[in-house]
């Protein structure tokens, strides 16, 4: 009845069927499911419940949302219609129907009304109603005396007993109102059944005396139904006056800048953060797509994507920067101010996409306790263990390579392929790895070639995976040792890919946390961008894009000078995702600009020199004509100078220059810049990749040489031209070029600044990183550090 009466006043009822062997644990998941989907406004749960396992049914109708309780079963509807909330509650069905009834025969105020039977679903909220309709109201029940003197002296009589003509005709106050909400059933040979269907009151008495009264069947059960569609209804209007299409309903927390700036620290303390599960309701993820660590960050479950695959993508933004002093040049606090300022200052949907920081060789060199300076800040402490992911990925395929050297050398083939853990650890063949090879933080290897083991393919690998079932297969294909006839050894080889991947699982989920403002942030993953492609993960961004929606924007970052993270952003992460941005934003500071046009060297943990605070307008600005930015963002310094690098980028081809003082004050700092990134998305665009990857390695390498760093052209080393022949020869020449060079300059040595010319830039050597699925070329003498391979078969 409910459903055919939905569908003829066009609403979309839809009915959940579960099996009678769930528990109850099954249907509180399902009732939560219902809760958070916003295209449902209203929620009954069929009573009884009629499972083989133990329910508690309070426990369940309290689950379903009040604002969804079109029943009005739970007990803060029931509170708030017994405090005479009745604007502001859902009113129990039968009882709003009843009372529906009882308006029509006149005037209620003032009479007497009695009521038989006391449950949540009919006595008790009807006499509330009754109460606040200001009559005066006696509820009779099981243990009440002298029943039918009580109905006599009733005007209005609502009867819910449950007792087969339990009211007698002669009971009845001459002219009364009866509602009988009864349903029995009762003997009667005449019927097909058996049987026949009665109220609680005796019907052919009781119309002889009542002025008013209700059959059954064919009274107060239809009248149940029409306030269900009624309430469905309310409940649409009441969620309708608050939802705007697209736009989430999210609380920002109001920033108080300090002048003079406080430490981090004190900024850190300032701030009291929603909870995560709150933050996850309010961007549109569901509480079974979250998995909470803690109560202010948590992992997002790959299950969102799927569900919002539907979903049009939101505008795509990358920040990046110019070629960034020792010091940084601030994409990270630019990418979070810009989200700030578009989500609490410019009231659109927001969402920021950053790197994990690395712990490198200094712990909090980058900030791993908290991150990223004042008022751009996201709070960092070994965050979801990622990092610790990857690092026990590795340590795995350094142990299986150890173990299987060991092995190979000390036992015979024979030998190898009967030991039980063979197809287990080792795959079913012997390989021959000669184990110099493979180093990865080994204690023989000099400690200036490591850079970490974010450094390893194993977080290229977690960057650009768009599926768990896509990092599975990356990790098989990953080269870990050659053998000594000159054969790749992939961890599938070792017959440990399943197991990398079993590690690293949950390292795939995006990590959600918050801003000091509110807005939300991914964070995840940390692949450099001097030896590896520099973005955060692509799995971020892909979620990020359908939740915001397509009014919204996803500041992504792309670390390091552009030549290096955006470069690798657009010929890497982009032709891997599929993805292509709407605006890119080139960040650049007056002390970096003036340190690449001539000034003195700036060293990490040491003052600045004098000539950065002094303010200076003089041709001390380096042209970059190699950086292609739609947006510059200039932060701090004076309006002199802000003002030059404003006219001098706008010269250079940038569409907009926007002062920008989000370090200081947070999104309000960055509000003009996100105006000018709303108009520059609505602007025509189109992207190119800078090279075909039909080119060979070479003339690949050459583009970006040329086009990117402003290198006359490229020298491939001895080592290097075997390497182009030999993945030519192996079929890998198609796949993107992923530079290893410095972040420091433009060239190959970190010591030029500026817009170095007239250099030729040494490639020493190539290496495939097969897992991640591209090439990288080490530029001068930069190194690795965290893999070394040999391509030479053993003599």
């Amino acid at each position: 009845m409910k459903l055919k009466a939905a569908a003829e006043i066009g609403i979309n009822a839809s009915h959940v069927r579960l099996p009678k062997t769930a528990t109850e644990d099954e249907v509180l998941r399902r009732i939560v499911e219902v809760n958070e989907n916003l295209e449902v406004h209203g929620l009954i749960v069929q009573l009884p419940l009629d499972s083989i396992n133990p329910m508690d049914t309070e426990k369940v109708t309290n689950a379903v949302a009040p604002e969804k309780d079109v029943d009005g079963l739970t007990s803060i509807n029931a509170g708030k219609l017994s405090r005479g909330d009745l604007g502001d509650c859902f009113i129990p069905c039968t009882p709003k129907g009843c009372m529906k009834l009882i308006s029509q025969t006149g005037e209620v105020a003032g009479k007497n009304a009695v009521v038989i039977g006391r449950s949540k679903i009919v006595g008790a909220p009807m006499h509330d109603l009754l109460l606040w309709s200001h009559a005066t109201v006696t509820t009779c029940h099981s243990k009440t005396t002298d029943l039918a003197a009580q109905v006599g002296r009733a005007d209005i009589l609502v009867v819910g007993a449950g007792k087969a003509e339990m009211v007698k005709g002669e009971w009845l106050k001459e002219g009364a109102v009866v509602i009988d909400c009864g349903i029995n059933h009762i003997p009667d040979d005449s019927k097909a059944n058996g049987m026949r269907v009665v109220g609680d009151v005796h019907y052919p008495s009781a119309k002889e005396k009542a002025g008013f009264i209700t059959p059954v069947p064919g009274g107060v059960g239809p009248m149940t139904v029409a306030m269900l569609m009624e309430n469905t209804v309310q409940s649409a209007k009441r969620f309708l006056k608050t939802y705007q299409p697209g736009k989430w309903n999210i609380s920002y927390a109001k920033l108080k800048p300090q002048k003079p700036q406080p430490s981090d620290v004190a900024i850190a303390h300032s701030f009291t953060p929603k909870t995560i599960g709150r933050l996850a309701r309010e961007v549109g993820l569901f509480s079974e797509e979250v998995e909470p660590y803690g109560t202010t960050r948590a992992k997002v479950r790959l299950e969102a994507l799927n569900r919002l695959k539907t979903q049009p993508n939101g505008k795509y933004l990358v920040v990046t920067g110019i070629t960034p002093t020792p010091l940084g040049e601030g994409t990270t606090t630019t990418t979070l101010g810009l989200a700030q300022a578009l989500g609490a200052h410019l009231h659109v949907n927001s969402f920021a996409c950053v790197r994990q920081p690395s712990r490198g060789s200094n712990f909090g060199v980058k900030g791993e306790f908290f991150f990223y300076k004042t008022y751009c800040l996201v709070f960092l402490l070994h965050l979801t263990s990622d990092i610790q992911a990857v690092m026990a990925a590795s340590s795995l395929v350094v142990d299986t390579i150890n173990a299987r050297v060991l092995c190979e050398s000390t036992q015979s083939d024979k030998v190898i392929q009967n030991i039980i853990l063979v197809p287990i650890l080792f795959g079913s063949r012997p390989i021959g790895i000669f184990a110099r090879f493979y180093l990865i933080n080994s204690f023989q290897t000099p400690s200036k070639q490591l850079s970490g083991y974010v450094a390893s393919e194993m977080m290229a690998v977690l960057a650009l995976s768009t599926s768990l079932g896509d990092m599975t297969r990356r990790l098989a294909r990953v080269v870990v040792a050659y053998s000594r006839k000159g054969k790749p050894v992939t961890t599938e080889d070792l017959g440990i890919s399943g197991v990398l991947a079993t590690l690293m699982r949950d390292a795939v989920k995006p990590s959600l946390m918050q801003t000091m403002e509110g807005t939300p942030v991914f964070v995840h993953t940390c692949p450099l961008s001097d030896i590896a492609q520099g973005n955060s993960s692509i799995l971020a961004d892909q979620i990020a894009l359908k939740l915001v929606g397509p009014e919204g924007f996803v500041v992504t970052e792309a670390e390091g000078g552009a030549e290096l993270g955006m470069e690798k952003f657009f010929d890497i992460k982009c032709r891997s995702s599929g993805l292509h941005p709407d605006v890119v934003v080139m960040v650049a500071s007056v002390p970096a600009l003036k340190m690449h046009g001539g000034g003195p060297a700036v060293t990490a943990g040491s003052a600045m020199p004098k000539e950065y605070s002094a303010e200076v307008i003089s041709p001390w600005l380096p042209s970059q004509p190699h950086s292609q930015a739609a947006e510059i963002c200039i932060s701090t310094d004076t309006d002199a100078e802000l003002g030059l690098v404003c006219e001098q980028a706008k010269l250079a081809g940038a569409l907009e220059a926007v002062p920008c003082s989000h370090w200081a004050e947070g999104g309000a700092g960055a509000v003009a810049l996100g105006q000018a990134v709303q108009r520059a998305a609505e602007t025509p665009h189109q992207m190119n990749f800078l090279y075909d990857l039909e080119m060979p390695i070479d003339d690949k390498i050459r583009v970006i040489a040329k086009s990117m760093y402003g290198a006359d052209d490229v020298e491939l080393l001895p080592q290097a031209q075997k390497k182009v022949a030999l993945f030519s020869k192996q079929g890998l020449g198609n796949l993107p070029i992923c530079m290893a060079k410095t972040h420091l300059s433009l060239s190959h040595d970190p010591e030029r600044k500026g817009v170095p010319t007239g250099f030729t830039l040494p490639i020493r050597d190539i290496h495939a990183n097969l897992g991640a699925g591209f090439l990288y070329p080490l530029v001068g003498t930069v190194s690795t550090g965290a893999v070394t391979h040999s391509y030479e078969p053993a003599q």
